[in-house]
């Protein structure tokens, strides 16, 4: 069992420790350090100090067996009975991956009266859906989904499971990587097998965009992504493929601390944020939250989604299912409007993966137009009106 304690005799009070401590768990008693009961044993003090005081005994952990993990998992996420756009995504790259493993990609569908999207997700490449259809589980519900996911990987060991970082698999990857107790890198970018280890790298953008980090999971199973929607490229479904429905025998949780009672969707969002090839963003720059209005427009005009820098959505000028940034959505459209947003590092990590990114803002030294492929240097208010008068003749 893990302990840690003083070795009195060598103490000298010198206070290194003090300092060391992230948690302040250490303190000075009669010019002797003593650890408090609120150290989480981190073991950061050990080497601070410089008189080998401090006697630390870590946990012995054990290793897992790996070698019973086989095969590549999506989670086959829905909406209505029909994948989400990202499920497809993740097909597709899950393809990649299984046959560089040379093993089985295989979906898990969980709802009510969904066999026809098992149908539709071994057209786009699984060879295996594990179907679970009752109809407690129409609506997403992070609790009862995740203890499902659990029962099937315990149950039927993958080696890797991906799902999209969208609201409903930001909710369900952490709960199902903390229970099976392995690890988990969200907002995945870009994914690949290592040729030599045969592990899974995940690349994800790091420090507001500024870094791209490369993880691995090489000690447990599965190993875990969420992956941003978008990124990922679908293949073109074949009707003529054959794969296996799996009905796995689990236990639906009935006793819930929360329940679904309904589920309202948002008159104004036409477009799916996360999943839009073309997004209209405003932020504070637009002066007035009914300037959103020509924001409105203009998506609409383009057959694109609403988005909102997080300034906006704080001073309640628009929903927050409209927020791109850190703290709201992560989108990648083919293009993106960022209107009189000034380009803070929290919305640049929410939409920086955009194909083409379009700033207009009145001020010439916004932080957006680093970023942008495309920049207009002009007042919002008459750039915007010009653009949807544009678009509307030609595009009739």
């Amino acid at each position: 069992m893990a302990d840690i304690k003083i070795i009195t005799e060598k103490c000298v009070g010198c206070k290194l420790c003090v300092k060391a401590c992230p948690f302040n768990a250490i303190e000075m008693q009669e010019k002797k350090a003593v650890i408090l009961d609120t150290c989480t044993l981190c073991g950061v003090c050990v080497s601070s100090c410089k008189f080998e005081a401090i006697d630390f005994t870590k946990d012995e952990v054990q290793a897992m067996d790996i070698s019973a993990y086989q095969g590549v998992w999506v989670f086959g996420e829905q909406a209505n009975g029909v994948p989400a756009d990202v499920a497809l995504e993740l097909l597709g790259e899950g393809r990649k991956l299984a046959n560089e493993l040379h093993e089985t990609l295989s979906a898990v569908l969980i709802g009510d009266q969904v066999e026809d999207a098992a149908k539709t997700l071994i057209a786009h490449g699984a060879d295996k859906v594990y179907l679970v259809d009752d109809p407690s589980l129409k609506n997403f519900n992070d609790e009862s989904y995740a203890d499902i996911f659990v029962q099937l990987i315990q149950e039927y060991k993958p080696e890797i499971v991906l799902m999209g970082a969208t609201t409903y698999g930001r909710s369900l990857a952490p709960r199902v990587s903390s229970r099976i107790n392995t690890g988990l890198t969200a907002d995945c970018t870009k994914l690949e097998i290592d040729p030599e280890k045969k592990i899974l790298r995940q690349t994800r953008p790091a420090f507001g965009g500024n870094l791209m980090a490369t993880i691995i999971c090489p000690n447990h199973r599965p190993q875990m992504s969420t992956v941003r929607p978008k990124v990922m490229k679908p293949l073109p479904p074949d009707d003529s493929r054959i794969g296996e429905i799996v009905r796995p025998d689990v236990t639906i949780p009935a006793d819930l601390k929360t329940r679904v009672l309904k589920v309202v969707s948002e008159l104004c969002e036409m477009v799916s944020l996360t999943e839009a090839d073309i997004i209209v963003s405003g932020g504070r720059g637009i002066g007035d939250p009914k300037n959103f209005a020509m924001i409105e427009e203009l998506a609409r005009t383009l057959g694109g989604a609403v988005g909102a820098s997080r300034a906006t959505v704080d001073a309640g000028w628009i929903e927050y299912s409209h927020q791109v940034g850190q703290t709201g959505k992560t989108v990648g459209p083919k293009v993106y409007f960022a209107c009189g947003i000034s380009g803070a590092v929290q919305h640049l990590a929410g939409m920086s993966s955009s194909d083409t990114i379009i700033a207009i803002n009145k001020n010439p030294d916004a932080p957006i137009f680093k970023v942008a492929n495309f920049g207009i240097v002009g007042d919002v208010l008459q750039v915007v009106p010009a653009l949807i008068s544009e678009f509307k003749a030609r595009l009739g």
